[in-house]
């Protein structure tokens, strides 16, 4: 990247450049193309000409032909090069669209790792179309895939946290990295289950006979000459004597060889993708502690892990080539399937108990270059500071990277022991569960090793809880009370482990009668406040407000304001000391026609 160019600069760049060369390739595969119908319309008449005239030469037909060949390799060179300059440049098409608040419903929503009964996944919009997942995951394999939402799902220690810290900034301006990791396996994603692939690279080997691989071989060979023996003497004895002990043999192994085909299908599908992503990691090289480990737990003896997946890869389509034509009749005699699946488990033998540890360290060094792609893309902000001590959340000039910044307010929240408690009341659609989401999410960034949407952030490690987004549920028959009050069980139970629980409560109880919701809402706040927990709950009911007065002065009200200008109700969505004096519930039902 040039001194002082912002990552949309260099990014328009690097995509007017690949545009470019895109362009020439598009020039140059058309007169190629046009080429090439000329020189066979040229060998065409040539070929009829030879027909037709006894003094034309047959060997005249090779010069048209060796030129139609060598355009023929030329052609596909650059279609395959055309199509790698586009690829790359979607994939800084991409880029731009995330630095422009473009990229939501583009990308991975990683709806398969939401889960409902998760402490804050759902209530944070974690998963899904718009999503927080869909925002950082730039990665090609499933495993990363996993390995973020991991991230995101389950808090680090501190120290964790400050070793992909590290080395996310180390990742940080690899741009040539991801484009690299962008154009392989040209337009595939992974399908692979790493959780399947490691499951059967490790089970009992079912066929581990040095023996029997090597009389496979042998009689292979053995038909092989029993063949040419027939072909060149006629006689046929030798190679009917060799059938019968190959079928012999076929049927002693023949369920275990079945079990080895049918088995290896699935765990090992996609693998060509994992083969390539490996090898390009391979010629990485790190200096920070976290990727010097995570590089450290690709090697192995023998061949490195790019190459023995890939070999993998070969022994896959040998397996599937068994359905071919040719290779069903001379399969037979060469105990096609046999030798594969012994070849198959002898992969396994070698590299069965590395592929686990492959999977896992691919997995975090893909995720951590997301993330530096997104530390990339988002330079003003900054990595969190994780401190020892009582629980506490000091974040100043938050916002919610969900957002795009054009629309972000931003606000300062300060939680510590002194402070425990924030009411936040304000009116319909201020703002008071986005400032709840936006102090989750960036707990979360937190949490995982990534930057946060922040001028500053200074936390203690913590254990998020919220409930944002809770609802009935028609299949489970719960009512939408009955669901929170389970969330709220869920926190107080979180709030007895190791860390103190940041809790983000939304409308509390707002599905019962006020006297019940007052006593109930004191309640599920006071013991999580005896619990060490701080946090945030929001209201627009003015009585829930007096939670303060039983828990001074360990809590305080804060609310949000609007104002009615020419009919028209306008938020400022800046946080404010104190409570909100009045409501907007009349007038917003009157904005939309109704008399009141």
């Amino acid at each position: 990247m040039k001194p002082g160019d912002d990552p949309h600069t260099e990014y328009s760049r690097r995509l007017r450049e690949r545009q470019a060369v895109a362009a020439q390739l598009d020039e140059r595969h058309r007169k190629l193309g046009n080429a090439k119908v000329a020189v066979f319309a040229v060998l065409a008449l040539m070929g009829w000409m030879a027909l037709t005239y006894r003094g034309f030469r047959g060997w005249w037909l090779l010069a048209p032909a060796g030129v139609l060949a060598a355009l023929w390799v030329a052609h596909e060179r650059v279609i395959r090069a055309r199509l790698a300059a586009r690829r790359v440049g979607g994939f800084y098409e991409k880029g731009l669209a995330r630095i422009e608040d473009r990229w939501a419903g583009a990308g991975e929503p990683g709806e398969r790792y939401d889960n409902p009964s998760h402490p804050y996944a759902e209530d944070l919009d974690l998963f899904g179309k718009g999503s927080l997942f869909e925002l950082l995951c730039t990665t090609r394999l499933r495993t990363a895939e996993e390995t973020l939402a991991r991230f995101l799902l389950e808090p680090a220690a501190p120290e964790v946290v400050r070793s992909r810290q590290a080395a996310v900034e180390e990742l940080r301006p690899r741009l040539d990295l991801r484009e690299e990791m962008a154009l392989l396996g040209e337009d595939l994603r992974s399908g692979i289950n790493p959780r399947a692939l490691a499951a059967w690279a490790e089970q009992p080997l079912t066929l581990d006979s040095r023996a029997a691989r090597a009389t496979a071989a042998a009689l292979a060979l053995a038909a092989l000459a029993a063949l040419a023996a027939w072909a060149l003497t006629g006689i046929v004895e030798f190679f009917l004597g060799v059938a019968v002990v190959e079928a012999v043999f076929f049927l002693r192994f023949r369920s275990r060889v079945v079990a080895v085909a049918e088995v290896v299908g699935e765990p090992a599908y996609g693998i060509a993708l994992l083969a390539e992503v490996l090898g390009r990691l391979e010629g990485e090289r790190f200096t920070g502690a976290r990727l010097l480990e995570l590089r450290a737990a690709l090697d192995t003896e023998g061949a490195p892990p790019s190459q023995a997946i890939a070999r993998l890869d070969r022994l896959m389509d040998l397996l599937h080539s068994r359905d071919n034509v040719a290779v069903r009749i001379v399969g037979p005699p060469l105990l096609w399937t046999t030798q594969v699946a012994f070849a198959i488990e002898a992969w396994r033998k070698k590299y069965g108990s590395s592929v686990r540890r492959w999977l896992a360290a691919v997995g975090e060094i893909e995720t951590l270059s997301a993330f530096g792609g997104y530390a990339y893309e988002h330079p003003a902000d900054p990595f969190p500071e994780f401190v020892e001590g009582p629980a506490c959340f000091e974040g100043e000039g938050l916002g919610h990277p969900l957002l795009p910044e054009s629309r972000s307010v931003r606000n300062d929240i300060r939680l510590s022991i002194e402070l425990r408690v924030q009411v936040v009341s304000g009116s319909n659609m201020s703002g008071k569960s986005t400032l709840l989401r936006t102090i989750g999410v960036n707990a979360v960034l937190a949490h995982a090793g990534a930057p946060v949407r922040a001028r500053r952030l200074r936390l203690t490690p913590l254990a998020v809880g919220a409930s944002i987004r809770t609802l009935d549920s028609l299949q489970g028959g719960t009512s939408r009370f009955y669901t929170e009050i389970k969330r709220l069980r869920q926190l107080v139970d979180l709030a007895r482990g190791p860390r103190p629980v940041l809790f983000l409560l939304d409308e509390l109880l707002h599905g019962t009668n006020s006297h019940d919701r007052k006593i109930g809402s004191e309640a599920v706040i006071r013991t999580l406040v005896e619990r060490g927990a701080i946090g945030l709950l929001t209201t627009h009911d003015l009585a829930l407000a007096q939670i303060v007065d039983e828990l001074a002065p360990r809590a305080a009200n804060v609310h949000f304001e609007d104002h009615l200008e020419n009919g028209k109700i306008t938020f400022d969505y800046r946080l404010h000391p104190g409570l909100v004096r009045k409501s907007n519930a009349l007038e917003l039902m009157r904005s939309v026609g109704l008399d009141v």
